[in-house]
C-alpha cells in the first residue's frame, strides 16, 4: 500500500520571535510510519517540527504551519491507499503576522483565525475509496468525542486517547488507545509502547484493505 501519515504539531507565527503551537512530539506518527515501512508499505510522511531522526525509506516531507500541511497533504494523497492523521494540527492560526517583533509595552490584542479542516476535507479530496485514519486527542468523554469525530470526518476508524494523562501521550514513549471504528466496532490497547499501538493500527489497515 502506499500510505500518507501526518506527524507532529504546527507552528502558527506571531511575528520573528513567537508562535503557537502544542505538545505534540510526534513520536506516535514517527512509530506509525516505521511500522508501515517495516511491513513493506511505501510511505509519505508529512511532519511538523519535532526533534526525531525520520525513518529511513520513506518521504519526508517538513512543514511548519497548519496551512502548509493542509497543502501537502492535498498534494500528496492522491494515490494513495489509506492515509492517517495523526499530527496535532493547530485550530486556529494568528489573523495577522507581524514582521517585526512586538514589544512589551504595545498593548496588542492577537485575534486568531479558524485554520482549515485537514482531516474534514480528506473525503472530498481523497475519495471514499481510500482508508482514512483520524486521531482524537481528548481530556473528557474520549468515546462520545472520538465517535462523532469519526462520523463527521468520514473516517473508517479513529484512534482516541486520553492527553490529561502524564503517563502517556504527549512526549511519552508510551500510549494506551481505544480504536472506534465505522461498524461500531472497539479495540482498547492497555498502555504499551508507541511502536506496539503503531503495529495494531497498521494491522487494522491492512485487514480493512484486505477486504
Amino acid at each position: 500500500m502506499k500510505i500518507l501519515i501526518t506527524a507532529g504539531p504546527t507552528r502558527e507565527s506571531i511575528d520573528p520571535v513567537r508562535y503557537l503551537t502544542n505538545r505534540s512530539s510526534g513520536k506516535m506518527g514517527y512509530a506509525i510510519a516505521q511500522s508501515a515501512i517495516n511491513q513493506n508499505h511505501e510511505v509519505i510522511l508529512v511532519s511538523g517540527p519535532v526533534s526525531l531522526e525520520p525513518p529511513n525509506d520513506c518521504k519526508i516531507i517538513n512543514i511548519e504551519s497548519a496551512d502548509q500541511m493542509y497543502k501537502e497533504v492535498q498534494s500528496n494523497s492522491k494515490g494513495c491507499d489509506a492515509v492517517i492523521m495523526v499530527a496535532a494540527v493547530a485550530d486556529y492560526t494568528p489573523a495577522v503576522y507581524y514582521k517585526e517583533k512586538i514589544k512589551k509595552a504595545d498593548d496588542r490584542e492577537i485575534r486568531l483565525v479558524r485554520t482549515k479542516d485537514i482531516l474534514g476535507s480528506m473525503r472530498e479530496s481523497f475519495g471514499y475509496n481510500g482508508i482514512l485514519v483520524g486521531f482524537a486527542a481528548e481530556t473528557n468523554e474520549l468515546r462520545e468525542n472520538a465517535i462523532g469525530k469519526m462520523q463527521q470526518k468520514g473516517c473508517n476508524f479513529i484512534v482516541s486517547n486520553d492527553v490529561s494523562r502524564n503517563d502517556i501521550g504527549f512526549g511519552s514513549d508510551q500510549n494506551e488507545v481505544t480504536i472506534f471504528d465505522e461498524n461500531g466496532a472497539q479495540q482498547h490497547i492497555d498502555k504499551s509502547s508507541k511502536n506496539l499501538i503503531a503495529d495494531a493500527i497498521i494491522e487494522k489497515i491492512e485487514t480493512i484493505y484486505g477486504e
